[in-house]
């Protein structure tokens, strides 16, 4: 059967496939300990359930305008000013069915066949396929783990080619956790602003900075024009499923990006938009509980790693996913088993110790693995004990 180039074009989620992988040992009655979920272990805060239930009375539940409610535009306005100190009016905000979206939105509407667009590696699995999508070519520029996965003005250049149009940025990072000290935005800024670069800033794990400081791109001067700034419900409201997530651009940016979703999808969930309206106007008390249960299980995660023969693992700063190299244990065997890379490792890992981990290579970095810190502390030990003994076996 033929399809699209697209289509054919597009690797599957990795993350999600580790998830299918453990529902299938589940569903044998086998005791799996899931590292690989990129979502918080919390609940959507009450608040934010009983403004769903109140719209769902109300009768919230028609077509709304298809870049979103005035209602929820005007909330995002208000903490954009709050917490970045970026000045935006409604009609530079588009609402979307979840961070994805956004982002395919963006690329849609910025790039096309013959384009180039910068992702820093290690990179969220995402990027490379949306940018595929949209016919564009992503072009990889590598940070390392000795570095703390910060970039600089020369290896940025290195990526910069007459075809090059964007760059995406991250911060803090899925994969690493790494937070984007201000050298390296700046850096990122100087690039970007020389070569009259889009800068797509994902910032959906803001709210889960532990160490430093989080820093907008679009605030830094120079930058607010051409900088697209995505945010989502998802991780700071343990909202994955509610599906809701925003941009914020110039108005003519949003405008072409409104166009496009109107016709692709028209409105985001209604219902949806009128908790996330609530959720971002009300303040997050739950967030210093939840902050400090995901710094009890970074420092113990990392310290756990760390002291296993072959790992090292740097202490992330923000995110809930640590992203250890493991690429000393390669070459080592236990029986018929060689751990010849990252892929080999997270199957041994799952058949020796029913744990689920996500090889690094789909993340651009095959020398690490992720491990999703955002599940209980109690489940971090036993699964991390696991982890100790199956790696204790190879020699």
């Amino acid at each position: 059967m033929s399809f699209a180039k697209r289509i054919n074009a597009l690797q599957p989620s990795a993350t999600m496939a580790v998830i299918e992988a453990a529902a299938r040992l589940r569903e044998q009655g086998i005791d799996v300990i899931s590292f690989g979920a990129g979502e918080p272990d919390f609940d959507t805060p009450d608040h934010i359930i009983a403004a769903a239930n109140k719209g769902l009375a109300e009768g919230h539940t028609r077509y709304t305008a298809a870049s979103g409610t005035t209602g929820l535009k005007r909330a995002v306005v208000n903490k954009l000013k709050k917490d970045n100190g970026l000045d935006y009016q409604t009609n530079q905000v588009v609402i979307s069915n979840g961070g994805k979206h956004s982002l395919f939105n963006i690329m849609m509407t910025l790039f096309e066949e013959g384009d180039e667009v910068i992702i820093l590696a290690p990179y969220w699995v995402t990027y490379p396929e949306v940018v595929k999508v949209s016919g564009a070519e992503p072009v990889y520029v590598e940070t390392h783990e000795k570095d703390g996965f910060q970039i600089t003005r020369e290896q940025l250049l290195r990526g910069v080619t007459e075809k090059t149009k964007g760059i995406i940025v991250n911060t803090p990072s899925n994969p690493s956790g790494a937070v984007l000290n201000r050298e390296s935005l700046q850096a990122i800024v100087d690039v970007a602003t020389s070569n009259d670069l889009w800068l797509i800033s994902d910032e959906c794990y803001e709210a889960l900075v532990y160490d430093g400081e989080h820093l907008s791109l679009a605030g830094f001067e120079g930058a607010y024009e051409k900088t697209i700034t995505v945010q989502t419900m998802s991780k700071a409201f343990a909202m994955t499923g509610w599906r809701m997530g925003y941009t914020a651009s110039s108005k003519e940016l949003a405008s072409a990006m409104g166009k496009f979703q109107g016709q692709a999808t028209g409105c985001p969930n209604s219902i949806a938009q009128y908790a996330s309206e609530v959720a971002l106007t009300e303040p997050p008390t739950f967030l210093d509980d939840w902050r400090a249960q995901f710094v009890e299980r970074r420092d113990y995660m990392v310290k756990a790693l760390n002291e296993m023969s072959g790992i090292t693992c740097l202490m992330p700063e923000g995110a809930f996913y640590v992203f250890p190299k493991v690429s000393d244990l390669f070459g080592k065997k236990v029986g018929d088993v060689e751990i010849k890379n990252d892929m080999d490792l997270t199957k041994y890992l799952l058949d020796e110790a029913h744990i689920t981990i996500v090889p690094g290579a789909a993340f651009g970095a095959p020398e690490h693995v992720r491990l999703s810190y955002a599940t209980s502390l109690d489940a971090i030990k036993t699964g991390l004990g696991r982890f100790a003994d199956a790696v204790a076996k190879l020699n």
